[in-house]
């Protein structure tokens, strides 16, 4: 195998690792795709069709946590189907500069909100939380898929967080539920762009190799991981990409 497609492979299997635990692939796979040479839209489109691979080995790497989220997972199916398909909509016909000034502020904020969660639940004692059935919470599952269809960069925060503001549920479970969701969006997604994008595909193939396997071999690590660990680390890596986002959209 070239240096090239090696180097992506290796990027995806990181990636892939990464998205299942914090997920934040595309902090890993969409700057590889840059210095690989790929225009911004391309690595964009192309990124978003490897991450399909991710989604599939977390699901099948995460049977033991969607164990009895059957129901749930119907409902986010078919928001997260929904909401791909728009935001590849979006991504197809419309100009990103708009959408994507506001990715810093939903990233760093979506990171922030997770970080409190235990404080916000305590705050909340007595009070009535947020219905995970609630036109509220399925408006935001919906709204996450949109942008994950859209731009896709830290998808997997936004989705994370949303979930465990209105769930009491281990956080390991609900990981598992927000890998779940986000690779339905991307899939629906990667269809359009598969049709009508600029897939680099001697990119793309590599990349998804990476994703499949790092996909599939994180659940395994991260069920392992302490809940307030890996809220730390979902937090941190959170607003270091925000960070960079910034800098690259304000700068």
């Amino acid at each position: 195998m070239p240096v090239e497609p090696l180097l992506l492979a290796l990027a995806g299997l990181a990636a892939g690792f990464v998205s299942v635990v914090v997920g934040l692939a595309s902090l890993v796979s969409y700057p590889a795709l840059l210095a690989a040479g790929l225009p911004p839209v391309a690595a964009n489109v192309t990124n978003t069709v490897s991450l399909t691979a991710a989604g599939i080995g977390a699901t099948l790497g995460s049977r033991v946590e969607l164990a009895g989220q059957g129901r749930r997972m119907r409902r986010m199916a078919v928001l997260s189907a929904l909401g791909g398909a728009t935001g590849a909509a979006l991504l197809l016909t419309t100009p990103a500069d708009a959408f994507e000034a506001l990715v810093p502020v939903l990233v760093g904020g979506a990171s922030l909100a997770l970080l409190l969660q235990p404080r916000l639940r305590r705050l909340q004692a007595g009070h009535h939380h947020l219905r995970e059935e609630g036109p509220l919470v399925m408006a935001g599952v919906y709204c996450v898929a949109v942008y994950g269809g859209y731009f896709g960069a830290a998808a997997g925060v936004l989705m994370l967080a949303l979930l465990a503001a209105a769930s009491d549920e281990a956080l390991h479970r609900l990981n598992a539920a927000k890998n779940t969701a986000a690779g339905v969006a991307n899939a629906v997604a990667s269809l359009a762009f598969v049709a009508l994008g600029p897939v680099d595909w001697s990119a793309a193939v590599p990349l998804a190799l990476g994703f499949l396997a790092g996909g599939s071999v994180g659940p395994a690590v991260a069920r392992r991981v302490p809940q307030d660990v890996l809220r730390y680390a979902v937090c941190t890596a959170g607003i270091g990409l925000a960070l960079v986002l910034a800098v690259q959209t304000y700068g």
